[in-house]
C-alpha cells in the first residue's frame, strides 16, 4: 500500500489544463491556425497520457474531458470561420475597387458646398422641399463674397444652379474654387433647409485607401458618397 500510495502522489487527478506561458494566460493563439492544430494535437496528448496513467482510485471526470474536446473543436471551427470572413472581406474589396475605377472620367455628383470654377463654369445642384426664394452667395477661396442673387425655386431635389464666374459688377472671377451658401423662405417667410450638391469629373482613383477614394475638384470621395452620375 505505501508504494502503491507513494506512486498515487505523482498522478493528476482530473484534468490537466493547456500549456500557459510565463504570464499565466493560454499559450493558445487565435491569430493562426497552424498555432490551433499544434495546440490540439499537444491537448489531445495530454489527455491520452492522463487516461493512461490516470489514478484507479480517483479516475479521470469523462465530463471534464468531452467539455474539452467540444470547446476546443468549436474554437477551432469559429477560427476557420475567420478565416473564410477574410476571404469575403477581400473580396469586396477587390469589387469595391473595380467599381471605383468604372467612375474614371466620368461627371459625378456628391453632397458638397465647394466646386470648381473650370472655363468659367461651375454648376450646384440644388435641392429645396418647398417652393422657395432662395439666395445665394458665391465666395472665393480666400472668403471674399464674389457673387450674390435670389431666385425663385420650385421644391424638388435637383436645381442645377450654373455660374458664369461673373461677379454683380461684371468682373470675370479666375477659375479655381468657390463656395456656394444657399438660404430660403418659402412664401411665410419661413426658413427652409437647402441642399448643395456639386459636380465634377472623377481623374484619378487612390485605391491604396479601403474604401477607395475618389479624386473630385482636388477633394476625395468615396463611392457610397456619389448620389449620380451626370450626363457628360
Amino acid at each position: 500500500m505505501t508504494a502503491a500510495s507513494g506512486a498515487a502522489n505523482h498522478v493528476v487527478s482530473g484534468t490537466t489544463p493547456l500549456p500557459t506561458s510565463s504570464s499565466g494566460s493560454s499559450s493558445l493563439s487565435s491569430t493562426t491556425g497552424g498555432t490551433l492544430a499544434g495546440n490540439f494535437q499537444t491537448f489531445l496528448t495530454l489527455l491520452t497520457t492522463q487516461l493512461q496513467n490516470q489514478n484507479p482510485l480517483s479516475p479521470l471526470d469523462t465530463n471534464q474531458f468531452t467539455q474539452q474536446l467540444v470547446q476546443f473543436a468549436s474554437v477551432e471551427q469559429q477560427l476557420k470561420t475567420n478565416d473564410q470572413l477574410t476571404t469575403l472581406v477581400s473580396l469586396q474589396q477587390t469589387a469595391q475597387s473595380t467599381q471605383a475605377l468604372t467612375f474614371v472620367g466620368k461627371t459625378a455628383v456628391v453632397d458638397g458646398s465647394t466646386a470648381a470654377l473650370t472655363n468659367a463654369s461651375a454648376t450646384w445642384n440644388l435641392g429645396v422641399p418647398t417652393n422657395s426664394n432662395v439666395t445665394i452667395s458665391i465666395a472665393n477661396s480666400t472668403g471674399q463674397n464674389v457673387f450674390t442673387g435670389s431666385y425663385a425655386v420650385n421644391a424638388g431635389s435637383n436645381h442645377a444652379f450654373k455660374w458664369d464666374g461673373k461677379g454683380n459688377d461684371g468682373t470675370q472671377w479666375p477659375d479655381g474654387k468657390y463656395t456656394l451658401t444657399a438660404t430660403a423662405a418659402d412664401t411665410a417667410g419661413n426658413s427652409v433647409a437647402v441642399s448643395t450638391q456639386i459636380q465634377g469629373v472623377v481623374n484619378s482613383v487612390d485605391l491604396t485607401q479601403s474604401p477607395p477614394l475618389l479624386s473630385i475638384n482636388g477633394q476625395t470621395y468615396t463611392v457610397n458618397q456619389i448620389k449620380s452620375i451626370a450626363t457628360n
